[in-house]
């Protein structure tokens, strides 16, 4: 049985918050990403996330990884975790919610508390390094 979740997440800070995306029907605010479908690389994944959900295609030149954190996963029984493989990428385009996704939002790091577990540790980290 598989008890985690290996999904991409798009880190992209602006003016020290970091981009945050919120799904219809849902309260929970998460970064922008998700799951890599059969046979995707990281790029190739995170790529059409990003576009699904943000309406901007990544440049793949500036694709940089960030970091891999783990957690609980929100919403799931117990003990399943979610591994989130994390990338800063520069794109073309305007960003703009689309697909399943309801709005987008900068978040400063005191709307921590809005996302999920897996994100409070990005935020942490992300606040360490000085850039929320």
């Amino acid at each position: 049985m598989k008890n985690y979740i290996d999904k991409l997440a798009y880190i992209h800070i602006q003016d020290k918050k970091i981009l945050m995306s919120l799904s219809k029907e849902k309260t929970t605010w998460y970064i922008p990403g998700g799951k890599r479908e059969n046979g995707e690389s990281d790029l190739e994944a995170l790529s059409r996330e990003v576009e699904e959900e943000l309406s901007v295609r990544l440049i793949p030149e500036s694709l940089h990884k960030y970091g891999v954190f783990a957690a609980q996963a929100h919403g799931h029984p117990k003990g399943t975790i979610v591994r989130m493989t994390c990338y800063t990428a520069d794109f073309t385009g305007t960003l703009k919610a689309s697909s399943e996704i309801e709005k987008l939002e900068f978040f400063p790091f005191s709307r921590k508390s809005e996302s999920s577990f897996v994100d409070h540790l990005i935020f942490d980290d992300l606040q360490n390094k000085d850039l929320l």
